[in-house]
């Protein structure tokens, strides 16, 4: 492999972070233009896509560059800590059971649905499924799980987690990608029909109407301006939460290692695991504490950057020529998301659910907080911050489940 134009990480850092603020500068303009072009491509997209040509072209290489793996290391630990602190547990459950039951109908899908797709689509291309250890279709998958149950961060947590090639990890980045942008498209959509939709199910919307209102009291309340100790406070405890992480995972994985080897099956020998299940938990359990009053400094915008960043340098292992390459993972992906499509509705019309909560349940697990926010603007600007309360949660619920997914799928696997 020849050398890319720019070696120097501190200058793949800045390229980056331009490309990143360039991104969000032009999503965020009045434009009619840009506005129109961000109707049809999505921010996200392009924050994958942008650093996957500057790779293709050869200025970066995201086999040369050591930025993945800080951020990965570094700044995936601490992003799930600030995320997760926010988590408003009785908040969430205030939203009424109809919505936590389409949330979780979601996550269910997702871990269901893998495993059913890798059945359905297995004896269609065997030559697929034929290769075994880090480039096993399997544990590609498993980061398709980490993304549509939580995001970008735990994504990366599972490539780490079940050691996924980066061949196969980075044609799953197109899937995930691909397949996630094509549903937002299609929840779009239900959004824009949503009282025709709620009015053929009998779905009682006045409880959007009274969420809507606490919504916009609630972030009134919590809006504030931070100073300095408190961004100094914010940073340490998240970063504090990642060194948690990473003493775990340098005891606690050597010692099942040494006497319980067996667990490898289940990556409890794996330092990365660890490192995410414990970051996680330390976020969960700060959001029932003092600290949770964090978040209204900004915690999850902090967080939010660092999870940009890296999927800005997942961008730069992205293969761009997977579809063409690998065009049968395009339908796994998609049968995936049928199958979770497909239970929601069933579910959906079962409890006579409002389109809102089945399209933000499922955006906060498909897309995250990065797009489930803009899911649920769609149904109305206040309640956007309602697609980041579940969507964090999801960040919570993401690093379990996914893993419980992937455990399923390496079992059918073998």
């Amino acid at each position: 492999m020849t050398d890319p134009l720019v070696t120097n990480d501190a200058v793949v850092l800045g390229i980056l972070l331009t490309v990143l603020a360039l991104i969000f500068s032009a999503e965020s303009s009045d434009k009619p233009a840009l506005k129109k072009f961000f109707t049809y491509v999505p921010g996200l997209l392009l924050c994958y896509f942008v650093p996957s040509v500057l790779a293709s072209l050869g200025v970066i290489s995201g086999e040369k560059s050591q930025l993945y793996f800080v951020a990965s290391r570094y700044l995936l630990p601490t992003c799930l800590v600030l995320l997760t602190l926010s988590i408003d547990l009785p908040g969430v459950l205030r939203l009424g059971r109809k919505a936590i039951i389409m949330f979780l109908t979601g996550t269910a899908g997702i871990v269901v649905g893998g495993p059913v797709a890798l059945l359905l689509c297995r004896p269609l291309f065997p030559e697929m499924f034929a290769p075994s250890g880090p480039e096993a279709v399997w544990r590609g998958m498993t980061t398709v799980a980490g993304s549509w149950i939580g995001g970008g961060a735990n994504q990366t947590a599972m490539k780490e987690v079940y050691e996924v090639g980066d061949q196969i990890f980075s044609s799953m980045i197109a899937v995930d990608v691909l397949c996630a942008n094509v549903w937002m498209a299609v929840l779009l959509w239900m959004a824009s029909r949503a009282k025709t939709l709620d009015a053929k199910t009998g779905a009682d919307v006045s409880a959007i109407e009274a969420l809507r209102v606490r919504v916009e009291e609630e972030e009134k309340k919590s809006a504030r301006i931070p100073n300095l100790a408190q961004l100094t406070t914010l940073l340490a405890v998240g970063f504090v939460g990642t060194a948690l992480g990473h003493i775990a995972g340098d005891t606690v994985a050597p010692f099942i290692q040494e006497h319980a080897p067996g667990l490898a099956r289940f990556s409890l020998t794996s330092h990365f695991f660890w490192l995410i299940v414990v970051s996680t938990g330390v976020g969960i359990a700060l959001s029932f504490s003092p600290a949770r009053q964090l978040s209204g400094y900004g915690a999850s915008r902090i967080g939010s950057v660092m999870l940009y960043i890296l999927v800005a340098t997942i961008g730069m292992k992205m293969d761009l020529g997977a579809v063409v390459e690998r065009p049968a993972l395009f339908v796994v992906g998609f049968v995936w998301l049928a199958i979770h499509a497909g239970l929601l509705l069933l579910v959906g019309k079962l409890i006579k659910a409002p389109v809102f909560f089945l399209a933000v349940g499922s955006q906060a697990n498909v897309g995250g907080a990065a797009s489930a926010p803009v899911v649920a603007s769609a149904f109305h600007p206040a309640l956007a911050p309602v697609g980041v309360l579940l969507a964090v949660v999801g960040y919570g619920l993401g690093t379990y489940a996914a893993w419980l997914c992937g455990q399923i799928l390496r079992v059918l696997a073998n």
